[in-house]
């Protein structure tokens, strides 16, 4: 049975719900380790620290890398880390977040777009580039979260930050909606590559799904679901 020492530290995989946000995930597992018997009955009165390495969006799934104790000091080296998703793209439509967080605002024409124009249009993301973050995203502009000021309906200018993708690789093309696998460093934002690869194809897109697979050599394949975290820790 694995045993587990949140004070000298942990690296935990979870699999983030859908709609949760990263800061609720990472709360409800601080919540479980905080009621563990090995800590309540301790004499020590802190409480290990918990937090994650890298957020996710609240209409992702996939890994959150969550550490306890004395592996927070690892936190910026694991965010630094290379990064897997994979996830689907809607051609002919925009959202605000370019995701579905928001309500479809524009329609764009999809009648020119073919499977071998999506496929070579994959070329142009290659390698090291620019990309503008969306405006509902948790950067900060003076003091202020981006998505705050965005839901507040003020006007929101970020600047480009360098990025490099990998791999992008389309596994399925089904009625305009585009799966795919997508290899990066830190700090891309896949929504961003939804809405910049509608206007690659003279078109508008916007991401529909989108699940975080790997960090580093960290696997979702390794990754507990909250529930059966929370389960396996009552059961120590």
């Amino acid at each position: 049975m694995k045993s587990y020492n949140f004070y000298n530290g942990e690296v935990l995989l979870i699999d983030k719900p859908y709609t949760w946000t990263s800061f609720q995930a990472v709360n409800k597992i601080k919540h479980s380790i905080k009621h563990h018997p090995s800590l309540v009955l301790d004499t020590i009165k802190t409480k290990p620290k918990v937090g994650h390495a890298g957020t996710l969006d609240p209409l992702a799934t996939g890994l959150l890398v969550v550490c306890t104790g004395k592996k927070t000091k690892t936190i910026n080296e694991l965010m630094g880390l290379d990064k897997e998703y994979t996830g689907t793209i809607k051609l002919g439509a925009t959202t605000p977040c370019y995701d579905l967080e928001k309500p479809i605002d524009k329609i764009f024409p999809t009648e020119h777009i073919t499977d071998d124009l999506i496929l070579q249009t994959t070329k142009k993301f290659m390698g090291e580039q620019e990309q503008v973050p969306p405006i509902f995203s948790a950067v900060m502009v003076n003091g202020k979260r981006a998505y705050d000021l965005a839901r507040a309906g003020k006007e929101v200018e970020l600047k480009a930050r360098p990025i490099t993708i990998k791999l992008f690789e389309i596994t399925e093309i089904k009625e305009f909606e585009v799966s795919f696998k997508i290899q990066c460093t830190k700090g891309t934002y896949i929504r961003s590559i939804a809405r910049d690869f509608g206007l690659a194809l003279n078109s508008g897109a916007h991401l529909i799904s989108l699940r975080r697979t790997k960090i580093g050599d960290f696997n979702i394949e390794n990754a507990s679901s909250i529930p059966d975290f929370v389960e396996t820790l009552r059961g120590l």
